[in-house]
Order: structure tokens, then sequence, then C-alpha cells
């Protein structure tokens, strides 16, 4: 009884050492429970009821042919990656099986897929108008719900290429290509010498009615300058004749007032020089010159009239 209690747990021991096993990293544990497939978040697993999967992925390098219109072949060349989806892991279980290779299996169900999808595009054009990058869209657009389909995430689609069977039809394809780059780039260069003038011809004008306001702007300053200056004469002007008038009016008043009072004239400039000449010519004839005194003065008819007055008393 005693090799009983030794056995027992020794043998649960070596079974609980044969069953169970440690999830490595990188792996996720699966089971079934009640007809759904479930994640064992626990280290430890037993290997005859669950199923460790290792997350890496899968490439595919296809190469088929399909037909455009006018049953045209084609040949096509692609590449993808795949990798098991955790959130769609059931779905991959229902596509790949219960085993080792279920992503091997998801990722031929995607690649004929793919193919399918190819063949319905390729269906709908012409060869001209067929082109990897035309095909890579078609694809982005019509295979985002594979994930859910195949329980699979999709790191890479890449067609590489989509060209004719036959050689003829694709060299032709590439001479009609050529034509057109060279027909575009033509009218690119062409367009691009219109755009260059009607530039240049835009900036001659800019030039010129810049050159024109300039010139206005320049007879304006003139028109000023000329407008100040003509006022300024104008005011010197009738400064001018303010002062000759009140000149004239001091010399109306002037003799006026010798008129009225003609003894005055001996008080003048005039009179004082007649009076040194003549204490300068005692013993002769005094001779008064009147020339240096300005002519068409009331002051000077005066004066002379009345020095002819004094001569005249004096030869008497």
């Amino acid at each position: 009884m005693q090799y009983v209690g030794i056995i027992i747990p020794v043998l649960i021991v070596a079974y609980l050492v044969y069953e169970y096993r440690i999830k490595k990293p990188g792996q996720i544990v699966l089971f079934e429970k009640n007809g759904k497939v479930g994640l064992r978040k626990s280290k430890l697993y037993p290997r005859h009821f669950c199923m460790p999967l290792t997350i890496s992925s899968e490439s595919i390098t296809s190469n088929f042919d399909v037909e455009a219109k006018g049953k045209i072949a084609l040949s096509v060349k692609l590449a993808a990656t795949v990798t098991p989806s955790i959130e769609n892991i059931a779905q991959l279980i229902k596509v790949g099986g219960w085993g080792k290779n279920i992503l091997a299996a998801a990722a031929k169900e995607f690649e004929v897929i793919i193919q399918s999808l190819v063949r319905t595009y390729a269906d709908q054009y012409e060869v001209e108008q067929i082109s990897s990058n035309a095909a890579q869209k078609y694809l982005s657009d019509n295979y985002k719900d594979v994930n859910l389909k195949l329980g699979i995430d999709i790191l890479s689609l890449t067609v590489q290429s989509i060209e004719p069977v036959d050689q003829k039809i694709s060299q032709a394809i590439k001479q009609k290509e050529e034509a057109r780059i060279l027909e575009d780039t033509e009218k690119t260069t062409q367009q691009a010498r219109v755009t260059a003038a009607e530039i240049k011809h835009r900036a001659d004008e800019d030039i010129l009615s810049l050159q024109q306001k300039m010139e206005l702007k320049k007879l304006e300053l003139q028109e000023t300058e000329l407008a100040a200056q003509t006022e300024l004469e104008n005011k010197r002007l009738e400064e001018e004749l303010k002062r000759n008038k009140m000149k004239l009016e001091l010399e109306k008043e002037e003799v006026s007032l010798l008129k009225e009072n003609p003894e005055l004239m001996l008080l003048t400039p005039q009179m004082a020089r007649l009076a040194e000449a003549s204490q300068n010519m005692r013993n002769a004839k005094t001779i008064v010159s009147l020339g240096d005194i300005e002519q068409g003065s009331e002051i000077v008819d005066v004066l002379k009239g009345f020095v002819k007055k004094l001569t005249g008393k004096t030869s008497g």
C-alpha cells in the first residue's frame, strides 16, 4: 500500500509532464468548447485538447493567365503576404481546418479569390486599358472583406506585371504608348512655350502700364511744383505792387506837402547839396545840376520850380 501512495503521485506528475506544454513566445493556443473556438490565455495548455498556432506570415507568388476583351490572353504575376487574424481566428479554423497548416490553406483560398478578381477586372477592359497599377487599384477596392471571410490579415498585395502573352501585341502596345508619351511631351513643350509667351506679354503690359503711371506721376509732380512756383511769384508780385503803391502814396503826400509849404524845400537833401556847392563857390556863378536827380518825379518838378524861383530872384 505504501508503494501505491508513491506511484499515484508519480503517475499524475508524469501525465502532467506528458500532456501539458508551455506556450512559446509568438504562439497562440486555440481550444474548442461548445462548438466555438477560443484563445487559451494561460501559458500551460493540454496538447491533446488545444492547438498551438505560431503567429507567422505566409507569402504567395502566383503566375496565371487571364483574358481581356476580344479574348486576348494576358499573363499576370502577383505576390502577397498574409498572416492570421486574431479577431477572426474562428473563421480561419473554418477555412483551414484544425491543423498546423491552416494559414497555408487559407493563403491558398486567398490566391484563388485574387485570381478570380483579376479575371473579372480583365474581362471589363480592352488590352490597351489594362495596366498593373489599374489592376492593383481594382484589387485594393474589392478584397477588403477577405479578412472576414478567410480569417487572415493581408500584409501586402502587389500586381507585379500584367502583359499580353503574344509578344507582337505587347510590342505594339509599347510603341503606341511611346507615341502617346512623345505626343504628350510635345504638347507639354508647346504649351510651356505658349505659357511663357503669355507671361512675357503680361509682364510687358505691366511694365508699360507702370511706366505710364510713373510718367503721369512725374507730370503731376511737375504741375504741382509749377503751381507752387506760380503761387510764390504771384505773392512776390503782389508784395511788390503793395510796396510800389505805398511808395507812390508816400511821394504824393510829400509833393502835396511841398506844394502847400515850399519853404520845406530847404530841408530836402537836394537843397543841402546846393547850399554846400554855393559855399564852395562864393566868387563864381553858382552852377546847379539836377541831372542826377531821378526824372519824372513830382518832387523833382517841384524842386526845379522852386530853384528857378530862387535863381530868378537872385539875378534880379
